[in-house]
C-alpha cells in the first residue's frame, strides 16, 4: 500500500479516463488515497487508470456514471461507499469540449454543456457532502479553464459552464467551512493534451502570450490539486488557483 499525506483518504475523480483527469487520479493515488476513477462511456479507459493505480500498489475502483444524472452519481457513491467506506476528496474534472459560433448556437448544446461541467458539480457536491461531514470535513475542488478570464471565441458555453462552477466553489466555501469542507478551483491555460474529435481543432494559445514560454503539462495541474486535497491545503478555501505559466494574471 502507498503510504502519504493522503493515506486513509478516498477520492473521486470525475472525467479520470485520461489527460488531466488520469493524472489527477493517479497523483492522489501516489499521495496515498483510494482513488475512484470516473467517466461517463470509456469504461476500458477508466480501467486502464485503476489498473495503473494498483500497478503502483494503491487501490482504485472504475466507475462508469454520467455526472449529469443524479441517479448514476447516487449509484457511484453508493459502490464507492462499499468499496472504501466512504468520500473525503471530490474532484469534479468532467466537462464537454464544444466549440460552436454564439449565433449557431443551440439551446440544447448549450444546455448539455453546463449539465456536465457546472450541473455535474452539483450533482456531485450534494452526493459527497453528508459523507464528508460524517468522515470529519474534506476537499473539494473543481477544474475550471484560462478561457472563462481571458475570453475565447466559440466557447461561450463553456466558458458560462466554468465561471459558474467558480462561483459554486466559492459560495460552497463559505457555506460548507464550519463541517471542514473547504472548496476550490484549479484553472488550467494551455496544457498538453489529447483532444477529442468531438473537441473541434484546438483554438489555440500563442505561446508568445506565455511568459514561461511552453504548454503546460497535466503532472502540474495534479500536483495542485493534490496539494489543495491534502493538508498542506489546510488554510486554503475558496480560491481559483491558475496554473498557466502567465498567461493570465490575477
Amino acid at each position: 500500500m502507498i503510504q502519504g499525506s493522503l493515506t486513509g483518504k478516498v477520492a473521486l475523480v470525475t472525467g479520470a479516463g485520461r489527460n488531466i483527469g488520469r493524472a489527477i487520479a493517479l497523483e492522489l493515488a501516489r499521495g496515498g488515497a483510494a482513488v475512484v476513477v470516473n467517466g461517463r462511456a470509456d469504461l476500458h479507459a477508466v480501467q486502464a487508470v485503476a489498473a495503473e493505480i494498483e500497478a503502483l500498489g494503491g487501490r482504485a475502483l472504475p466507475v462508469l456514471a454520467d455526472v449529469s444524472e443524479p441517479s448514476a452519481v447516487a449509484d457511484m457513491i453508493a459502490a464507492a461507499t462499499e468499496a472504501f467506506g466512504g468520500i473525503d476528496i471530490a474532484v469534479s474534472n468532467a466537462g464537454l469540449r464544444r466549440q460552436t459560433p454564439f449565433q449557431q448556437m443551440s439551446l440544447g448544446e448549450w444546455r448539455e454543456i453546463l449539465s456536465v461541467a457546472l450541473d455535474g458539480a452539483f450533482i456531485l457536491a450534494r452526493a459527497v457532502v453528508p459523507l464528508m461531514e460524517a468522515r470529519g470535513g474534506g476537499s473539494i475542488i473543481g477544474l475550471s479553464g484560462i478561457s472563462t478570464h481571458i475570453g475565447t471565441p466559440n466557447r461561450a458555453h463553456v466558458s458560462a459552464s466554468k465561471a459558474g462552477l467558480e462561483g459554486l466553489m466559492r459560495a460552497l466555501a463559505v457555506e460548507l467551512a464550519p463541517l471542514g469542507i473547504r472548496c476550490n478551483c484549479v484553472s488550467p491555460g494551455a496544457i498538453d493534451t489529447v483532444r477529442g474529435a468531438a473537441a473541434g481543432a484546438n483554438p489555440g494559445m500563442r505561446l508568445e502570450g506565455v511568459p514561461l514560454g511552453r504548454k503546460g503539462h497535466v503532472e502540474e495541474i495534479a500536483a495542485m490539486v493534490r496539494m489543495l486535497a491534502g493538508p498542506e491545503g489546510g488554510y486554503i478555501t475558496g480560491q481559483t488557483i491558475h496554473v498557466n505559466g502567465g498567461a493570465f494574471l490575477t
